[in-house]
């Protein structure tokens, strides 16, 4: 089954005022300019002309094949989100545009990914001269057209950037290595392997793992003979992959009372529950088997939990800042309730934005991601094939995952993290992070 990217932007210089769009349609592995769309469309708002390049980069990606896969790549988080469901359409000029959109090609055929502006320059100068076109009383011609992608913008369709562990980085490689493997073995569909609990903290090397069998017949064909050995995975093999499995500490005092407890507060040991909790974990991950090493936050509810999984497989814990919880400042020790009361303009600029700080000089999401982000890769350097066992808070496992999965960072937020949950990532050679487990507490019960 073919696929294609579909980059498209939008603008509006006075928004509302003269607006255009551009939207192309690339080939994911090459970065080749398949198809080009560009329209002055008169006075609207950014938000419209957006969507207007959403619609024009669908229609020419259906023209070129309607039974294709499109990524759909556009610097538009407001488009991005509402397109994948994640957020309500409120305003009535987006309804139908959006409803539009979604019926030029199945749901199923189609996702969605927010990029950066810097790496949307195609379809934002394609936007550029569909206005300057309407500036002259004209319309854009292709004939005209000086976009196109330069070399490294071309790359990054089909070469892994990033940091490792960022979904970004990888995606474009497992789409190319989808392509091929399509083109390979038509009628085929990876089929994947029940893994049991044992198994989700040491999956097989290939970066998306499972297993593509012989083509399966269709309706009326004769089924073929294997002519080859079934290719394990979607790509080729990476390797053993480095797994962090996430540990979030037992509970404290703070714990049941929901209380902002990070890096800058009492530093509470657990508590009698808590102590329970790591045990209780501690016995789990024995049964399992798979952890080689043990890395600690330093703060104590951490540092005592590590140690009583430690104890139990007979490691050592070594401490690791950069797995700490975030400085809460002044909300340290409060209660949402309370901190809301007391700080509401600092609270409401917290959850809006990742930003912006708590009161009083506390650490914002995006110096915690940078922080973890670098924790992330100088650990994976260090035990490269091997699964790890990080002790942490809520903050810096959800970043991780965050991170693997590609999300945005409003999705810190629509988590939920239990004390002594487990949860896991595996990191393949390719840069390509697969979330394996999310908030495991079935050992507490």
């Amino acid at each position: 089954m073919p696929r294609f990217v579909v980059e498209a932007d939008g603008g509006s210089r006075g928004n509302p005022g003269p607006a255009g769009y551009g939207s192309v349609v690339l080939d994911p592995v090459t970065g080749e300019t398949l198809a080009e769309r560009a329209e002055y469309i008169g006075v609207a708002t950014n938000n419209v002309a957006e969507y207007k390049g959403l619609i024009a980069g669908l229609k020419a990606a259906r023209e070129l094949d309607p039974d294709a896969l499109v990524l759909v790549r556009m610097d538009s988080k407001l488009v991005v989100e509402q397109m994948s469901g994640r957020w309500k359409i409120k305003h009535p000029d987006m309804k139908p545009l959006a409803a539009q959109a979604a019926k030029i090609m199945p749901r199923a055929q189609v996702t969605y990914e927010w990029i950066p502006r810097e790496k949307n320059k195609h379809a934002d100068r394609l936007a550029n001269e569909a206005m300057d076109a309407g500036k002259r009383g004209k319309q854009w011609e292709p004939s005209h057209s000086s976009a196109a992608l330069d070399a490294s913008a071309a790359r990054t369709l089909a070469t892994p950037q990033g940091p490792p562990g960022d979904a970004a980085k990888g995606a474009a490689a497992v789409r190319a290595a989808l392509a091929s493997s399509s083109s390979r073995t038509s009628a085929t569909a990876p089929v994947f392997a029940d893994a049991g609990a044992d198994t989700l903290f040491a999956e097989p090397g290939s970066s998306a793992a499972g297993t593509v069998p012989h083509p399966v017949p269709q309706p009326g064909q004769v089924s073929p003979q294997p002519t080859a050995a079934p290719t394990v995975g979607w790509g080729p093999d990476m390797g053993t992959p480095a797994t962090f499995v996430l540990l979030r500490h037992g509970e404290t005092a703070l714990t049941p009372q929901k209380r902002f407890s990070g890096s800058g507060g009492s530093d509470p040991e657990l508590s009698a529950a808590g102590r329970r909790q790591a045990a209780a974990v501690a016995e789990s991950l024995a049964a399992r088997g798979t952890i080689e090493t043990v890395i600690s936050s330093p703060l104590r509810r951490c540092r005592e939990t590590a140690q009583a999984v430690a104890d139990r497989l007979g490691l050592t814990v070594t401490v690791e800042e950069g797995l700490r919880e975030v400085d809460f400042g002044a909300w340290e020790g409060l209660t949402f309730a309370e901190a809301r009361e007391r700080h509401p303009e600092d609270l409401q600029a917290w959850l809006d934005s990742p930003k912006a700080a708590p009161t009083g000089g506390g650490e914002s999401f995006a110096s915690a991601t940078r922080r973890i982000s670098a924790t992330r890769d100088r650990l994976l350097a260090e035990h490269a094939g091997r699964t790890v066992l990080l002790v942490s808070h809520v903050t810096p496992v959800k970043i991780l995952v965050r991170l693997a999965l590609g999300a945005p960072p409003e999705a810190l937020f629509r988590m939920e993290l239990s004390a002594a949950s487990l949860s896991a990532v595996a990191y393949y050679a390719d840069g390509n992070a697969s979330v394996r487990l999310l908030n495991d507490t079935s050992h507490l019960r």
